[in-house]
């Protein structure tokens, strides 16, 4: 069983930030790479403050806080990430993720663990084509990763089944809850979660309730955000992609079928939290 010192992530969205963060606060030699210079150091920003956070609540301890950062590096040469294991979260696009596969499979080690962090697209399929795809899985966290517990393990036709269980214990060792899923289009939770935004968004296209009604109806029964909350903490343009993915995967079933006011938002940059504007407005 590969033994996992040294683990690198692509994207320093809020995902790959949060990935970064847990990982390095466990001890692993992390390292996060975004081509975007100011994405970079927006990540930093975005980790110290979870960090503060936590040390402010009781959750870590100083010394936690520095060994964290002491842990942590961050780049923009694709090149720096020789590592154990690579975690990509990058954009939801198969075209881009076969790709940034293939030039990881080149500079790294054959038995280099390589996991996908994507939310819809079949492991399988991001694994044609690349070389060694006995070691590519699907390691699905959930927004925001440095707080929610769940981490899908998806396995593709060609998972070993030894590295499925390599990662099956990392995401322990990370304090996580994993659960093994098989490999289909959304995997379980945002097959399940989808129409948890897409009806939402067919009552407020329909009139029957404004955005805010809805969420704090979502709210009253029990969950802990409403679904357009949800949306812009997410990001709406990742989202959407998402659920174009998922559209596309099942043949354009109609109840995947994305949502034009959806559509809107993300042709009018207005993607949530992190562009200042999504169904909300954020300071």
């Amino acid at each position: 069983m590969t033994q996992i010192k040294k683990i690198g992530i692509i994207g320093a969205g809020t995902m790959g930030a949060g990935i970064a963060q847990i990982c390095a606060l466990k001890g692993y030699d992390t390292i996060l790479l975004d081509l975007n210079k100011e994405a970079l150091n927006k990540a930093k920003i975005i980790i110290e403050k979870n960090l503060d956070k936590g040390v402010d609540r009781g959750k870590i301890s100083d010394k936690d806080k520095k060994n964290c950062l002491n842990n942590l590096d961050f780049t923009v040469d694709l090149n720096d990430l020789a590592c154990d294991l690579i975690i990509e979260a990058v954009v939801e696009r198969l075209d881009v993720k076969q790709a940034l596969f293939k030039k990881l499979a080149e500079i790294n080690k054959p038995d280099t663990i390589l996991a996908s962090n994507t939310s819809s697209i079949p492991i399988s399929q991001i694994a044609e084509g690349v070389p060694n795809p006995e070691r590519l899985v699907g390691m699905h966290f959930f927004n925001p990763a440095h707080i929610m517990k769940l981490v899908e393990v998806i396995s593709g036709k060609a998972t070993d089944k030894d590295i499925a269980s390599t990662i099956y214990k990392l995401a322990e060792d990370l304090d996580k809850k994993p659960v093994n899923a098989k490999d289909s289009p959304g995997f379980i939770v945002n097959r399940v979660a989808r129409h948890f935004y897409l009806e939402s968004l067919k009552c407020l296209e329909e009139g029957i309730a404004d955005h805010e009604g809805i969420d704090t109806l979502m709210e009253s029964i029990g969950f802990k955000m409403g679904p357009f909350k949800l949306m812009d903490l997410i990001g709406i343009d990742t989202n959407y992609s998402v659920t174009t993915s998922m559209y596309e995967s099942f043949d354009k079933e109609p109840r995947f079928k994305p949502n034009n006011i959806q559509k809107q938002k993300v042709d009018a940059g207005q993607w949530g939290k992190k562009s200042g504007k999504g169904f909300y407005e954020y300071s």
